[in-house]
């Protein structure tokens, strides 16, 4: 299934959808509004190449990198679940630091465990944050770069209707046709705060919020959501402990 995925600051939604186009006019009173987006970083990927120069945004530097190469969408549907007794861990190494997340597996066992099988299986690594807006999110999860990828499973798990999506809260993007909860593989790190209970909540950073700060000055202060450099997850990890 293709999808494309669209974050309207203004009315603090996101949305992914089969076909349109980029739609910033969408009313706040709707909350998931079917777009598509097409962003200029991704429409001549390159082999990732960090650069030593690098731009600094407190501790965290963003190296100088060019887009990765395209990936294929396929990938294992998750199957099982974790032990929500033990410390769900993901790593993300970006190319401006490390991030690492809790993941919800006691309160969200299906998004959690689909996160993980999705890092497991290196669906992630080399991919790019393709959709950035300052004081909002910080997107990824594509393995084409262009907001239009994802696998052809889904997973549903709906949040809680008192979610509220505070900063370091991971959600995973879905369309505006899709059911409350649902997740695919792209997914949002808010830098921000405040959105409605229609996103499928994954975990929370526990370290790394100047990384995902550093990522997030990579994004236009217009909110078009098109990056202005490249930030790229060069690997995921999970472990449990």
């Amino acid at each position: 299934m293709r999808t494309a995925l669209s974050i309207l600051l203004a009315s603090s939604a996101l949305a992914l959808a089969a076909c349109g186009d980029d739609d910033s006019t969408t009313s706040a009173a709707d909350a998931t509004p079917p777009a598509t987006t097409t962003d200029s970083t991704a429409s001549t990927p390159a082999e990732t190449t960090p650069a030593e120069d690098a731009a600094s945004t407190g501790d965290a530097k963003c190296k100088t990198v060019e887009a990765p190469k395209q990936k294929s969408t396929d990938t294992p549907e998750p199957k099982g679940k974790l032990d929500a007794s033990k410390k769900n861990i993901i790593t993300l190494q970006t190319s401006c630091g490390n991030i690492t997340i809790e993941l919800a597996a006691k309160e969200y066992p299906k998004t959690a465990n689909a996160v993980a099988t999705l890092v497991k299986n290196g669906y992630w690594d080399n991919t790019q944050f393709h959709r950035i807006i300052p004081g909002f999110v910080i997107q990824g999860g594509d393995p084409t770069g262009t907001g239009t990828g994802g696998p052809s499973w889904k997973v549903v798990e709906a949040p809680k209707s008192t979610e509220t999506y505070p900063e370091g809260t991971l959600a995973m993007a879905k369309t505006g046709n899709d059911a409350p909860g649902t997740t695919q593989s792209q997914f949002f790190i808010m830098v921000g705060s405040g959105l409605d209970p229609q996103y499928a909540v994954a975990g929370k950073v526990t370290s790394g919020m100047n990384v995902a700060k550093a990522i997030e000055a990579q994004g236009d202060p217009s909110g078009s959501g098109t990056p202005t450099a490249v930030a790229t997850i060069i690997k995921a990890t999970f472990k449990a402990e």
